[in-house]
């Protein structure tokens, strides 16, 4: 990046803020941070001496930007790479449930980072809705969730005007809203380009718009998480005044600030409580968080979820269900459903199935629990989310190691031949000891199953095997 927007540039410097001095320069100047974050879902730890990010026990930081792509942990599951900063969200939720199982709702969640943070740190038992408004981001949230394997996950799509239709419904909701993107300048040229005083305005529009018919599906006593990507204050700090004026939020103090050296406050003395994060003085890019508590008092209107009478279903659908229940791990805690089609599988965990239902009615679910398998005559073919998640029963299929190169081709949906010995059938390959995915095997060659829509397009292969975790 050559230069930053000269309207840009003055917007910072009337602010006057000590704080600020030097964030022009170090946009243009300085290279931004790599850093991931770990599933702990999944029984993955922190590696032995790695740099740890302040804020969350869960992530650190790599000495430089790896293949992702490449990586057969990142499609595993095992770590997911975002920015240091956004990290904060999730160690934000854990600090608000308070060792509770909650209702979380991500109300602008794609591609799924701090979805699936809030997914590493809420109490069991919580069950964590992701929503997202643009369909093919939808998509790829759904697939990041996937692939992170909690059973406890609903992904629906559409605009957040919907959970007006739930009031009450949630303890927590984090709202990551569409913002002008000034904390993305160092990293993204597109930040740069796209931006304007009038994108400032049009994008506060829409928070106030989002925030209006997100406070509607708090619960009275919950709390709303406020987050951006942007510097200015009228997408940061006036919008948390906006929500205490309007709504009678009232402002949460969980001194981030502490958490970590070169986090600031709010750029105003009479501001309500925030922190801003800002490349030049700590390493990662650009955010502000706030949070905000809905009273007891005034509308107390909640949704509860009632269990719908189950229906009288067929022997053919009974089978289904009774093979699915076989490769759960404590199949006893799940319920077991067919989607409306007819073609799926999915298992959610019972204590969410009435939460659920109620979601149904209201939202366009993508995805909800964990899809076992899809139904092709009057069989069941395990399905790639299954593979990769918690709820898999470790021995309800053969396995077969891979090594790198294999893993690779897996990836890219290429058929692959298996060692003799190898069971025909559903066979669950792994890779360093973690499910990858399934493939049938028929002898001679064995059919790939990894989802079309998932594969790795690029032919590319590095010369070194990617070494993140």
């Amino acid at each position: 990046m050559d230069k930053l927007p000269e309207e840009f540039i003055h917007q910072i410097e009337s602010l006057s803020n000590p704080e600020l001095v030097g964030l022009c320069d170090a946009l243009v100047t300085t290279e931004p941070s790599v850093s991931v974050r770990v599933n702990p879902v999944k029984g993955v730890h922190v590696p032995d001496g790695a740099d740890i990010v302040p804020w969350c026990a869960t992530g650190y930081y790599l000495k430089s930007r790896q293949p992702f792509t490449f990586d057969p942990a990142l499609h595993q599951g095992l770590y997911y790479a975002q920015d240091a900063s956004s990290m904060i969200v999730g160690t934000v939720a854990s600090a608000l449930a308070g060792g509770k199982p909650v209702c979380y709702l991500d109300a602008c969640a794609a591609p799924g980072g701090k979805s699936t943070a809030a997914v590493s740190v809420l109490p069991n038992g919580s069950l964590v809705v992701a929503n997202e408004y643009v369909p093919a981001r939808a998509a790829v949230l759904a697939e990041n969730l996937a692939k992170w394997g909690s059973d406890s996950c609903v992904v629906s799509k559409g605009d957040t005007s919907r959970f007006r239709r739930l009031p009450g419904f949630f303890d927590i909701v984090a709202a990551d809203v569409p913002c002008s993107g000034e904390g993305m300048m160092r990293k993204d040229d597109a930040a740069v380009e796209q931006w304007s005083p009038s994108l400032v305005e049009e994008c506060a529009a829409r928070q106030r718009e989002i925030v209006d018919n997100l406070w509607e599906t708090l619960r009275p006593g919950g709390y709303l998480i406020y987050s951006t990507c942007t510097f200015n204050r009228t997408e940061n700090e006036d919008m948390l005044a906006y929500i205490i004026e309007r709504h009678g939020g009232e402002s949460v103090d969980l001194h981030i600030e502490e958490l970590g050296e070169g986090i600031v406050r709010g750029l105003g003395d009479d501001d309500p409580a925030c922190a801003r994060f800002m490349p030049h003085r700590l390493r990662g890019e650009g955010l502000f968080v706030g949070v905000v508590r809905k009273p007891e008092e005034g509308d107390t209107r909640v949704m509860r979820p009632t269990r719908k009478k189950a229906k009288t279903i067929s022997s053919d659908i009974k089978s289904l269900v009774a093979q699915a229940s076989a490769w759960l791990n404590n199949s006893a805690d799940y319920d077991i459903r067919l989607s409306k089609d007819g073609k799926t599988v999915f298992a959610c965990r019972k204590e969410h199935a009435a939460i659920v239902d109620s979601l149904s009615e209201v939202l366009d679910i993508v995805s909800a629990g964990v899809i076992v398998g899809i139904v092709k005559g009057r069989a069941l073919v395990p399905s790639q989310q299954l593979a990769i998640s918690a709820a898999l029963r470790a021995d309800a299929f053969p396995c077969c190691e891979v090594e790198y190169c294999d893993a690779v081709a897996y990836l890219r949906r290429e058929s692959l031949s298996l060692p003799t010995g190898v069971p025909a059938g559903f066979v669950l390959l792994t890779y360093r000891g973690y499910p990858l995915g399934f493939v049938k095997n028929i002898g001679n060659r064995a059919n790939n199953l990894y989802p079309q829509a998932w594969r790795i397009l690029s032919t590319h292969t590095p010369e070194e095997v990617p070494v993140v975790l």
